[in-house]
């Protein structure tokens, strides 16, 4: 188990906002925490504190400069995520990218789209690819969601599905959408399963606030999943110490 740290970038700065709120219209975005500092100087403390597999996510357009200022501050060491698709893939590569996360490119109009799929892991390799699967709860079950988390695709998270993409991928980026960026817990029962489903490394993210969820999370996944955490640290305005976490995982 392991703290995997976050840049998440809106409109060229640092920000943590919550992600259903995500719109074309910018007014309407809810942001918990707009950073001061750049891009390039999270990505330089992650690189000084030891941190690996950390992600940088372009929420929307205009964030490519702001991207790549993060990706050469700490060449390697981060992941990018938001818009990439097989035509662009690898010069996030070029940039210092250890691998691209992609979403939306393999999820359209409501369903895995197997052709993009296969492109984009044929361009980059396996091992360069994290696929990202954002979800939320619909009935008791888990359902991918696209178009900013706003629409519900038919490909249900379970150990099939999850099964059915590992071949494809070195990881798995969860977003548990109905608790990211709310400082509400962790979605505990998601979390247990990915843990029984997953073989390859996965990336939780949502909803942890304290310490306590920390080794709550820890506990009920038996430490095999990885978790980001965001709005929730002092470096983005929230309470919980980032010393601490840093501390908490190297005990």
């Amino acid at each position: 188990m392991k703290f995997r740290p976050c840049i998440d970038l809106h409109q060229g700065k640092v920000k943590q906002i919550v992600g259903e709120t995500l719109q074309t219209d910018s007014d309407r975005v809810i942001e918990n925490f707009v950073s001061e500092q750049s891009p390039g100087y999270y990505a330089s403390m992650y690189r000084e504190d030891g941190l690996q597999g950390g992600h940088v996510i372009m929420l929307g357009g205009g964030n490519e400069e702001a991207a790549s200022e993060a990706l050469r501050a700490y060449p390697g060491g981060l992941q990018i995520g938001g818009g990439i698709c097989a035509d662009n893939a690898e010069q996030y590569l070029e940039l210092g990218a250890s691998h691209v996360i992609v979403t939306s490119y393999i999820f359209q109009d409501g369903k895995l789209n197997w052709e993009h799929l296969e492109a984009i892991a044929s361009k980059v390799g396996r091992e360069r690819l994290v696929i990202d699967l954002s979800c939320k709860e619909r009935d008791g079950k888990y359902y991918v969601v696209t178009n900013q988390w706003r629409t519900f695709s038919d490909f249900e998270v379970n150990a099939s599905g999850i099964a059915s993409l590992e071949q494809y991928c070195d990881e798995f980026l969860i977003h548990a959408v109905d608790v990211e960026g709310k400082r509400q817990g962790v979605q505990e029962r998601l979390a247990a399963q990915l843990a029984e489903w997953t073989t390859i490394p996965t990336t939780y993210a949502g909803g942890a606030r304290s310490l306590d969820d920390l080794a709550r999370f820890r506990d009920i996944t038996g430490g095999r999943l990885d978790i980001t955490i965001g709005s929730a640290l002092d470096i983005f305005g929230g309470e919980l110490p980032y010393r601490d976490v840093l501390k908490f995982y190297q005990s």
